[in-house]
């Protein structure tokens, strides 16, 4: 028989139960929805981690610092600090692969001005930090390398920071206070949002290292040493480079154990994406179940509509028609309902997405590949459930058939 025959009929069957056949879409149209949403909510928490990670900044490597040990027990990363300006100094005059370095000094204080106080970050890093983060000014300039030599007592502020302490004014060219010390804020960054971590990068004020070291820190150590390279496929190089760069800076004999880490931004990212996808597989897999039970509910109708076929199939089967004709018939049934279902809980999913991204403010991201995964998927699960009632309804015997009441 042929295809379009096959399908004609199947249609006309299924259309003489109407409420039935919707009832018995309705597992598969909320399974297939389910997976829509799902797989959408989970990319697009992975979509928003990279986009994280890439405004942490361009081609970005940081250096941080080693850890100690106790009694042959690691007391775990940056428990032993030898990272010193020189270091920045030395990637920075013999690197071949890097494009900017930058040494960062972290704090933390109270900043008096403006509106009142608040309590941030405060870093103090060179103007380079601002190339490395890929992070422009949104209004006013950042500081410059004389104001690096000079030591001066300039700022340039974080969007939160500037909110919090200048409401109604602009910021550029007032005075601040950071732990009782005078600054000039000369410029106020563009709006970076949250990290991958929750963490508010906005909150936060930059001042130059030498400044820094000189009026707030108090110490020759610094936090972190942080450097870009000219494009990304420079990386695994230029953190060889930085390794051999920084063993003989430290004059780590061969053999011993860096005293430094070394981290790149695909290293977080590969992390941070990981249980993204995890969570996202633990999803999908959850929603797949009202697919199967959606699928079981096709062949409980199926079986039933073998029962009350019974006398229609012993007629076909009496004028010529052939087991295998039967069983295609019931097969290609199964699988109308199953893609109309399917169909329907796609259009549903991608409703269900936009209307949830636009009442919780969560990103979501439509995947093509899942829709086509899914009404595949719809498309098997009425193969699979469908087969064995076209299979019994196949084997009925003609005669027996005919007399069944």
């Amino acid at each position: 028989m042929k295809a379009s025959a096959l399908v004609r009929i199947a249609t006309q069957s299924i259309l003489r139960n109407k409420m039935r056949t919707l009832l018995t879409m309705l597992g598969i149209v909320i399974g297939v929805a389910a997976v829509i949403v799902m797989v959408a909510v989970g990319q697009g928490a992975q979509a928003n981690i990279e986009a994280q990670i890439r405004g942490l900044g361009t081609n970005m490597l940081m250096v941080m610092a080693g850890s100690s040990s106790q009694g042959g027990v690691s007391q775990g990363a940056a428990t032993f600090n030898r990272l010193t300006i020189e270091d920045a100094e030395k990637l920075e005059r013999e690197a071949t692969l890097l494009a900017a370095v930058s040494p960062v000094v972290f704090s933390r204080g109270q900043i008096i001005g403006g509106a009142g106080n608040w309590r941030t970050a405060i870093i103090g890093a060179a103007p380079n930090y601002q190339t490395i983060r890929d992070w422009p000014v949104d209004s006013g300039s950042f500081f410059s390398a004389a104001d690096l030599r000079s030591v001066r007592r300039v700022t340039v502020l974080g969007r939160t920071v500037a909110n919090a302490l200048f409401p109604d004014a602009d910021p550029v060219g007032q005075q601040i206070r950071v732990r009782n010390v005078p600054f000039t804020v000369i410029g106020v960054l563009t709006a970076k949002g949250q990290t991958a971590g929750g963490n508010d990068q906005d909150d936060t004020i930059l001042i130059p290292y030498t400044t820094a070291r000189a009026y707030l820190s108090g110490h020759f150590r610094i936090g972190q040493i942080i450097a870009s390279t000219f494009s990304p496929g420079d990386i695994p190089a230029a953190q060889q480079e930085i390794r051999a760069i920084m063993r003989e800076s430290h004059r780590i004999p061969d053999g011993d154990d860096d005293d430094f880490t070394i981290r790149n931004q695909d290293d977080i990212a590969a992390a941070a994406q990981g249980t993204t996808r995890v969570m996202s597989l633990l999803l999908a897999a959850i929603a797949s179940i009202s697919l199967l039970v959606g699928g079981i509910g096709i062949m409980n109708i199926m079986l039933v509509s073998v029962t009350e076929r019974t006398r229609e199939i012993g007629i076909r089967m009496a004028i010529g028609a052939r087991g295998s004709d039967v069983m295609a018939q019931f097969l290609v049934e199964s699988i109308v309902i199953s893609l109309v279902g399917g169909l329907i809980g796609l259009a549903l999913g991608f409703a269900s997405g936009v209307l949830l991204a636009h009442l919780t403010g969560w990103a979501v991201a439509m995947s093509p590949q899942a829709a086509l995964i899914a009404i595949a998927f719809s498309a098997a699960v009425g193969v699979f459930f469908g087969f064995y009632p076209a299979r019994k309804a196949a084997a009925l015997d003609p005669i027996q058939a005919l007399r069944y009441e």
